[in-house]
């Protein structure tokens, strides 16, 4: 064990949304912070590779396709030409480099001491860093520091994970990380993977215009969505022009003197396109943590499991984020890390709500939070459900929206909000209405009872809370009828 160790109330490994948070909940308190990250830039893959990136492609993508226009009367907005490789990522490059200016001055005023290197335990409260080349100051690249925490935070995230039968930098064979640097904009694409981030990605390159091939071993789009909403999206997204390939796996991929990937299916089937997207899962980033020498076990796909206020079996080395597994989403990575680090304050901490809502960028966007139709027939609990449609709403009438629709599911024996199912543009902002509803276990009836701005979408509430009370017989709860 070296003399010198530099001694902290908190250690964090990792610099993305889990982390910073993390970082700001320990310095509000005036812990001692040190922030250990292996990239140059902070903000871990919501910032750079992930969350920001595949989002701010896509609002390019819908701006250059026109498809925010839909069918407005007289208003031709549809793609005029073809958008160069250029176009397409300076808009995301530029949010990027924002955005990493905006934490590392945050991180500065908040006085947390950021080490860029690559960490493992020594023991269960030091970990090492050794400086990676290109950071200039001090340490110097390639010097071992050593760090002390009385608390330490695990929040280095998660990987694609990278099946041996693709070459994966070899021609043009992407994953979420490396998609960004595409050589040109294809015109065929296939996605390894109908979850999140192969239909995401999936739309944003069907709107310009490309012919999307979505593969995957299971037969359903995105199962933990609602099916209703499921069936709508896959529906929407075959029309726009992505084609599905249900239980199928790829037996061989092939780079061709052509530059194009040709791909041999497990049912005999083939396709060949200008690239391949492989988003085929992840797994967590733990193996070079050393863990053992910490103690702290792992589960499946390098997943370390934690207890409700996010302990490892240490009870002082803490994780947070999508190394800690499903939901993985920059939201609740948040969340977890605010509450882990309250909890080692020695704060009154409640546990983190099971309401946590879902929002996938797709084209159309879809959100949700709380139960579905499956799970509340699976628990046997009887419900309603109240309906509304963007186009039967002023707002969504302006903004051609003729998909879209608002999905209420409610206790029928005390009309409790439970579940909010949302598709349609601004899915993701719209879900946070029913959201706090849930949270302060208000019935449906607040949304007959608030006036809402006309037109807005948020009215739509109104609508499918009417709707569902039509379907409730039991008047002695005091509802109106309509």
């Amino acid at each position: 064990m070296p003399n010198e160790i530099k001694r902290y109330d908190l250690v964090i490994i990792g610099g993305g949304p889990a982390g910073l948070i993390a970082a700001a909940t320990a310095t509000a308190h005036d812990k001692t912070v040190a922030l250990v990250d292996c990239h140059h830039e902070l903000g871990g893959a919501g910032i750079n590779t992930g969350t920001v990136p595949s989002k701010t492609l896509r609002e390019t993508a819908l701006a250059f396709s026109g498809l925010k226009s839909r069918n407005l009367s007289g208003v031709d907005l549809t793609l005029q030409h073809e958008v160069k490789i250029d176009d397409l990522l300076s808009r995301e490059q530029n949010v990027r480099a924002i955005f990493n200016q905006t934490l590392q001055t945050r991180i500065e005023s908040q006085r947390v001491e950021v080490f860029l290197g690559s960490a493992s335990f020594v023991d269960p409260h030091t970990v090492s860093v050794v400086s990676i080349p290109g950071t200039g100051g001090q340490p110097a690249p390639g010097e071992t520091v050593f760090l002390h925490g009385d608390n330490i935070l695990i929040a280095t995230g998660s990987s694609p994970i990278r099946p041996e039968v693709f070459p994966l930098g070899a021609g043009e064979i992407y994953d979420s990380e490396s998609i960004h640097r595409l050589n040109r904009v294809p015109k065929t694409l296939a996605a390894i993977g109908a979850g999140v981030i192969g239909s995401e990605y999936g739309c944003t390159f069907a709107a310009l215009g490309a012919q999307v091939h979505i593969i995957d071993v299971r037969d359903k789009l995105l199962p933990f969505l609602d099916a209703e909403a499921s069936r709508t999206l896959a529906s929407a997204m075959g029309r726009a022009g992505v084609t599905f390939h249900w239980n199928e796996t790829v037996r061989q991929c092939d780079i061709l003197p052509s530059g194009e990937v040709a791909l041999s299916l497990a049912s005999g089937a083939s396709l060949t396109v200008d690239a391949v997207l492989i988003a085929a899962g992840r797994k967590g980033n733990t193996e070079t943590l050393n863990l053992a020498q910490a103690g702290v076990t792992t589960g499946d796909l390098g997943v370390i499991p934690v207890d409700a206020q996010y302990r490892t079996n240490v009870p002082h080395i803490y994780a947070a984020g999508d190394v800690i597994g499903f939901p993985a989403l920059a939201s609740t990575s948040m969340e977890q890390a605010r509450r882990a680090i309250t909890h080692s304050l020695g704060l009154a901490v409640s546990e983190v709500s099971p309401l946590l809502p879902y929002g996938i960028y797709t084209i159309p966007e879809v959100s949700m939070v709380g139960e579905t139709e499956e799970s509340l027939r699976s628990k046997r609990i009887d419900y309603v459900v109240g309906r509304a449609r963007y186009l039967d709403n002023a707002r969504g009438q302006i903004m051609g929206d003729k998909e879209g629709f608002l999905k209420l599911l409610i206790r029928r024996d005390n009309l409790q909000l439970v579940g909010v199912h949302v598709l349609g543009e601004q899915a993701t902002e719209l879900v946070h209405v029913g959201l706090m509803a849930m949270r302060t276990r208000s019935s449906v009836l607040i949304f007959i009872e608030t006036c809402f701005n006309i037109p807005t979408l948020g009215a739509l509430y109104k609508t499918a809370a009417m709707d569902a009370l039509r379907d409730v017989a039991d008047h002695s709860l005091g509802v109106p009828s309509f």
